[in-house]
């Protein structure tokens, strides 16, 4: 998977593209989400939402210092592709009758403090960082969340719609893991300097300490859900062995970063790791909203369940 042909990569992305009008949103199967299902699957499909979106400004970050012009044009197409995934996740909160109107999910306090951070920052920040994280992110939609929801909900609508969502996610696993493995090359002394600058840029640091706390939130939650905690080390796992495959990949700092931190995050029994970061998410709870950011960014705009070519 980590070593693969970007120009061939780029004519595959093209020619993948689908569109909500492709799905019947109105099809029968709505009311096989059973009344108990109901009330925890909003609030995991309003955060699964937000998450998209949150890769979706993290991939138009990363077509912007992209090294070369396909790899930008790939980096393009998969913004669009979370941007579109995001407004398929609400078609279905629509059709389940999880939305009023043209509302917006609300995301928690630590989806708002991130949604904030990448805002402001995430521009500013090195393709080695943004693409570390991004696969560790989708390796967790594609293995844990979605599989999770196709495993648990009966509506064949969602499995229509996560068909063509696994399908571009497992295109964004290909491309994040040759990267990762593209990164690792060259001077080690020099990408560890590098490393350790980034590490230290205070802008890097208020990304974490936003970052930290959502990653527990979502575990819990998903746990709370239902899904096993051994899908979820089972997919770290699954980071570390495609993305340390290569000698390069090993090299890749970044890697080692966050291969290291996803096994902390997973592992609950680290209460040296997790009794702060516990902390944290609690202590975002007492943020009175008055006091959260309020403005929409920008790049949320186009957040709609209506089906469009």
């Amino acid at each position: 998977m980590a070593n693969i042909d970007l120009d061939k990569m780029l004519a595959k992305v093209k020619s993948s593209q689908w569109a909500l009008a492709d799905i019947d949103w109105d099809a029968p199967g709505a009311d096989l989400i059973t009344a108990e299902q109901w009330p925890k699957l909003k609030a995991f499909m309003a955060d699964l939402m937000w998450i998209e979106h949150v890769g979706a400004r993290g991939f138009a970050a990363m077509a912007k210092k992209a090294p070369d012009d396909t790899l930008k044009q790939i980096y393009t197409y998969f913004h669009a592709e979370e941007q579109r995934h995001a407004n398929a996740e609400m078609a279905l909160m629509k059709r389940w009758g999880m939305l009023d109107g043209d509302e917006l999910p609300e995301p928690n306090k630590n989806l708002k403090l991130v949604i904030q951070w990448l805002d402001k920052y995430s521009d500013d920040m090195p393709l080695e960082v943004l693409g570390s994280v991004i696969p560790m992110l989708e390796i967790a939609l594609d293995g844990a969340l979605c599989t999770f929801l196709l495993d648990t909900v009966d509506d064949p609508v969602c499995h229509q719609a996560f068909a063509r969502i696994n399908d571009d996610e497992s295109r964004h696993l290909g491309v994040g893991f040759h990267v990762l493995e593209m990164q690792g090359r060259g001077d080690l002394y020099i990408k560890a300097l590098k490393t350790v600058a980034t590490v230290l840029d205070p802008r890097l640091i208020l990304g974490i300490a936003s970052y930290v706390p959502l990653l527990n939130r979502m575990r819990d939650n998903v746990v709370a859900m239902g899904l096993s905690e051994e899908k979820l080390y089972a997919c770290m796992k699954k980071f570390e062995r495609i993305g340390g495959r290569t000698a390069q990949g090993r090299r890749n700092p970044w890697y080692q970063i966050i291969s290291r931190h996803g096994r902390m995050v997973v592992n609950r029994d680290n209460r040296a790791y997790h009794a702060p970061v516990d902390l944290m998410v609690r202590l975002t709870d007492y943020i009175p909203e008055r006091l959260m950011p309020s403005r929409v960014p920008t790049w949320v705009k186009g957040i709609s369940y209506r089906p469009t070519a």
